[in-house]
């Protein structure tokens, strides 16, 4: 704490008294945009990462589905060749 109160006094006789409080609003200004682009960005990768996750699940769920049509494909043929072997 004894270290803010030294800086605010090197502040002050550096910056003067009329344009410390205009520095203190710009800096306040600066911090909250600095936030808010932190926020954006945040909130972007996160965006990001869940369609990356969904495309990765809707791949898998259509390879599974190809998987079984392929599956199916191979069973009725194998329904076929039997048949057909009866058949004979």
């Amino acid at each position: 704490m004894p270290e803010m109160i030294v800086i605010l006094v090197i502040a002050l006789i550096v910056i003067g008294p009329q344009k410390l409080p205009e520095l203190a609003k710009s800096l306040g200004k600066g911090l909250a945009e600095f936030k808010r682009a932190t926020e954006d960005f945040r909130q972007g990768v996160e965006n990001e990462a869940k369609a990356s996750d969904e495309k990765e699940r809707l791949a898998k769920e259509a390879a599974l589905k190809e998987s079984e049509i392929k599956a199916a494909e191979e069973h009725k043929e194998e329904v076929k060749d039997a048949a057909g072997s009866m058949k004979s």
